[in-house]
C-alpha cells in the first residue's frame, strides 16, 4: 500500500488496529441506536428512547473513567501492556459477538421488548469498555512505536486508515446486504458478529509485531507504589500548567465529538429520517475520512497541530448549530460532511498533542491513563445533558399537547420525540463553548509561559 511506504513495521502494525477497532465504531456506535429504537418502541416506555441510549453511554463511559488512571499504572509495568490490551479487546470483540444475537429474538411479543432492551444495552456497554479500554493501551504505545517528531502524522494516518478499512468495509456489506434483499433483521445478525471478527483478525498485526519499549520492573510492592504514586502523576500534570488546561479544554471539546458520533443517527431515527439514508450518509463520512486526514497532516506539518484542532473545533459548534435546524434527509447529508471533514483530524492531532507533551515516555501509561479518564468522564457529560434535555423536553412537549405516555399513539409519541430531540443536539453547543474558550483563550497564555521558561 503506497499511503503506508515510509513507515516502519511497528508503526504500520499499530495504526492497523485503528482498521480493526473502527468497525466497532461505525456498526455498533451508529447502525445498533436504530435497532435499539425499533425494539423500544415496543416496550412500556417508549417516549425518548434516545434519553435511555444517552445514559446507557454515559454508564459505561463512567466505569472506564473511573478505572483509567489505575489501568495506565498497570500498563506501565513491563510486560503487561500488551496482556491488558488483548484481555479488553476480547471483552469487545466476544460482545459484539454475542449481539449478532439480539436481532434474531422475538422482540415484538409482549413482555420480550424490555428483555431485549436490556440485552442490548448491557452487550453495548459491555462492548464500550472492551473498545475503551484497549484504546487506553493502544493510545499509550504511541510512544513506543514512533518518535515525537513523527507522532502528528503517524496517530493522524492511523485515523485514516480505520477510515478506509474498518469504518467503510463492513457498513458497506450491511448496505449492499440490504440493497439486494436480505432482511434488515439477518442484515443486523450478521453485521454484528461479522464486525467482532473483523475486529479480532486485524488486531494481529498490533499483537504480533507492537511490543513495550520501556516501562517500570515489575518487583515486590511495585503495584503499591505505582498506585500511591496516581497522586504525584496529578501533582506532576497540576504543576505543567500548559497540560493542565489542555486537559481541561479536551474535556470538554472531545465529549462534544464523541457525542455527536454516538447520538448522531438516533437523533435522525427521533426525526424520523430513513435509516438507509442515514447508513449512505455515515459510509460517505467514512469514504471521506481517510482524504481529510492527510489534508490535516498536511497542514498540521504547515500551521501546527494545535492550529488545526482549533479549527475542528469550530467546524463542531457549527454543526451543532446547523443540527438544531435539520429537518430532511439532505440537510443531514450537509451534517455528516462536515463531520467528516474534522472527526478523525481532531481526535488524532488531539492524542499526538498530549503525547508530546508527557515528560517521562516510560510513564506514557501512567499519564495516557489521565488522559483518557478526562476523555471518558467528559463522555458522560454530553450524552446525559442530551438525554436530560431532550427528556425535559420530549415531556414538555406532551403536557403542551395534553397528553401523557399512556394516552398517546405511537403517531403522536414520534411526533413528540422529534420535537425534543433538536433541543438535546443544540445542548452539546455549551460543552464546546468552555471547551472551546479554554483551548483559545486560556492554553496560548500557559503555551507561552511555558516556553519562555
Amino acid at each position: 500500500m503506497k499511503l503506508l511506504k515510509g513507515y516502519s513495521k511497528q508503526e504500520t502494525s499499530w495504526m492497523m488496529y485503528d482498521w480493526a477497532n473502527s468497525a466497532h465504531s461505525v456498526i455498533v456506535v451508529t447502525i445498533l441506536p436504530i435497532f435499539y429504537n425499533t425494539v423500544a418502541e415496543y416496550t412500556g416506555d417508549a417516549v425518548s428512547s434516545m434519553s435511555t441510549w444517552g445514559y446507557a453511554t454515559s454508564a459505561a463511559m463512567a466505569i472506564v473513567a473511573l478505572l483509567a488512571p489505575v489501568l495506565g499504572v498497570f500498563g506501565d509495568f513491563e510486560g503487561w501492556r500488551k496482556k491488558l490490551f488483548t484481555g479488553f479487546m476480547l471483552v469487545g470483540v466476544v460482545s459484539c459477538l454475542g449481539l449478532a444475537a439480539a436481532p434474531a429474538l422475538p422482540f415484538t411479543q409482549p413482555g420480550v421488548a424490555e428483555r431485549v432492551g436490556l440485552l442490548v444495552l448491557s452487550l453495548y456497554i459491555l462492548s464500550t469498555l472492551g473498545f475503551a479500554g484497549a484504546n487506553l493501551y493502544y493510545d499509550s504505545f504511541l510512544t513506543d512505536v514512533t518518535t515525537e517528531e513523527r507522532m502528528d502524522q503517524v496517530s493522524t494516518m492511523g485515523y485514516g486508515l480505520g477510515y478506509i478499512g474498518g469504518s467503510t468495509i463492513p457498513l458497506l456489506i450491511f448496505l449492499i446486504m440490504n440493497a439486494v434483499g436480505v432482511p434488515m433483521l439477518t442484515c443486523l445478525s450478521f453485521i454484528f458478529g461479522f464486525t467482532g471478527v473483523w475486529w479480532l483478525v486485524f488486531s494481529f498485526p498490533m499483537l504480533k509485531n507492537v511490543h513495550q519499549a520501556s516501562g517500570v520492573p515489575r518487583e515486590k510492592g511495585a503495584v503499591g507504589r505505582a498506585l500511591r504514586g496516581l497522586g504525584g502523576t496529578l501533582k506532576e500534570i497540576a504543576a505543567h500548567k500548559d497540560m493542565l488546561v489542555y486537559l481541561l479544554s479536551y474535556f470538554f471539546y472531545i465529549d462534544g465529538v464523541n457525542t455527536i458520533i454516538h447520538m448522531s443517527t438516533t437523533y435522525g431515527d427521533m426525526l424520523g429520517l430513513d435509516s438507509t439514508a442515514m447508513m449512505l450518509a455515515l459510509l460517505m463520512v467514512q469514504m471521506l475520512g481517510l482524504p481529510f486526514c492527510l489534508l490535516y497532516i498536511r497542514l498540521s506539518s504547515r500551521f501546527g497541530a494545535r492550529a488545526m484542532v482549533g479549527f475542528g473545533i469550530g467546524v463542531y459548534m457549527f454543526t451543532c448549530v446547523f443540527g438544531f435546524f435539520m429537518h430532511s434527509a439532505w440537510q443531514f447529508w450537509v451534517l455528516a460532511f462536515l463531520v467528516a471533514t474534522s472527526q478523525g483530524g481532531i481526535q488524532a492531532l488531539s492524542r499526538s498533542m498530549f503525547g508530546k507533551m508527557i515528560p517521562d515516555k516510560k510513564r506514557s501509561g501512567e499519564f495516557f491513563g489521565f488522559y483518557d479518564i478526562f476523555g471518558k468522564f467528559s463522555a458522560i457529560m454530553g450524552p446525559s445533558l442530551v438525554g436530560v434535555v431532550s427528556g425535559v423536553m420530549a415531556r414538555r412537549e406532551l403536557t403542551a399537547r395534553g397528553l401523557t405516555q399512556a394516552t398517546a399513539t405511537a403517531e403522536q409519541i414520534a411526533q413528540v420525540n422529534a420535537a425534543a430531540a433538536p433541543w438535546g443536539i443544540l445542548s452539546i453547543l455549551l460543552i464546546f463553548f468552555v471547551g472551546g474558550g479554554l483551548y483559545f483563550l486560556v492554553l496560548p497564555r500557559c503555551l507561552n509561559k511555558e516556553s519562555a521558561n
